[in-house]
């Protein structure tokens, strides 16, 4: 981790520290425990909580559930009056948390919190909300609306989202990962939901506002790149985990390459990514260079063009990168399983692929 070798934190320095919030995992992780009850499969620190209907004894399949927010992006939304985005920012990062398990998204719910509740304005978040769940095939199910004065400043409110999935128990992502598996990476559909206290940052300390023409992308605002709402990975996935393809999943979201891949990989197993095999989209080589990154705070900060990585057998392949392609997907073969100690994820290709002017690597 960054701050375990002294280096420079960028997202750090913007507010953000990822490892405080492994650190608070560690501490709430008995706290958690001590609430278990008959169903319950596992511990926390994976992408959903899982919960075996059958072993708590009403029958069934094991239920994934899943909880997340959009973040500070919601700010910089407020700020463009785009917020419609937000609602499918905010299904997308619950239901891809659901897919990697290999669990359908059954049904999900939100919850808007809010100073003054301004109909029109929440309507519109609401509408994202529904666009996103008819992408997710989920329904949903209800919600709640908050007014709390006194919490939030006139203008501001937050967002939460929870989702519930379904899947058979012998379906349930991840299996084993084994030497020789291939690193299938499915494309962003821009930032995503992470990383924005680090964009704000970067934006005030050049002066430019969400509708100012963004510096790497000519004829786009930085709303139009920024604001780009998440990706929703999960009919593609499914399709991949129900062809039997794929041993794991992996939702490139809050601590980007380097921290997401270890949530799905076993003792012993190491994943290498080549990061020449992709392309790096523009604004992440703005940013880099903007807050000074090097190679790798980048990859712990954003998804560096890579929403969702598949762990494929090498004889799948072939079929699986066909699937992917049929369904929309973009995709890019970007390494490999490995046996080995650690560090569990290993960078190829940086000095090559990812020079960046004002770096300080």
């Amino acid at each position: 981790m960054a701050e375990a070798h002294g280096e420079r934190d960028p997202y750090r320095e913007a507010g953000v520290d990822i490892d405080a919030g492994h650190r608070l995992v560690a501490r709430i992780r008995p706290l958690v425990a001590a609430t278990a009850r008959p169903g319950v499969l596992g511990g926390i620190g994976g992408f959903g909580g899982l919960f075996d209907l059958d072993a708590s004894g009403h029958g069934g399949p094991v239920l994934v559930a899943a909880t997340d927010g959009v973040g500070t992006k919601l700010v910089l939304a407020r700020e463009a009056g785009r917020t419609r985005g937000l609602g499918v920012d905010l299904v997308a990062m619950c239901v891809n948390d659901l897919v990697v398990q290999g669990a359908e998204p059954l049904f999900f719910l939100d919850y808007y919190a809010t100073g003054r509740l301004a109909v029109e304005e929440a309507a519109e978040v609401i509408a994202g909300i529904a666009a996103g769940c008819r992408e997710a095939g989920c329904a949903l199910l209800g919600g709640e609306t908050a007014e709390m004065p006194g919490v939030y400043a006139p203008g501001e409110f937050d967002l939460a989202g929870f989702a519930v999935g379904a899947v058979r128990r012998e379906e349930l992502l991840p299996k084993p990962a084994e030497p020789g598996d291939v690193l299938l990476g499915l494309a962003a559909s821009g930032v995503h939901a992470n990383g924005f206290s680090l964009v704000r940052r970067v934006l005030r300390a050049r002066g430019l506002a969400p509708l100012d023409p963004a510096p790497f992308a000519p004829g786009r605002t930085l709303a139009d790149e920024l604001l780009t709402p998440t990706r929703i990975y999960v009919r593609a996935a499914l399709d991949l985990a129900r062809a039997g393809l794929v041993r794991a999943l992996v939702h490139v979201t809050g601590g980007g390459l380097l921290d997401n891949p270890p949530r799905v990989l076993p003792a012993g197993r190491v994943a290498v990514i080549d990061v020449r095999r992709f392309p790096l989209p523009p604004v992440f080589r703005f940013l880099a260079e903007a807050a000074a990154m090097d190679a790798r705070s980048l990859a712990r900060t954003f998804n560096c063009g890579i929403g969702m990585i598949a762990v494929v057998p090498a004889a799948a392949r072939e079929d699986a990168l066909a699937r992917l392609e049929a369904a929309g997907e973009r995709v890019w073969e970007i390494g490999r399983i490995e046996a080995g100690a650690g560090p569990a994820v290993v960078l190829e290709g940086v000095e090559e692929a990812w020079r960046f002017a004002a770096s300080r690597s």
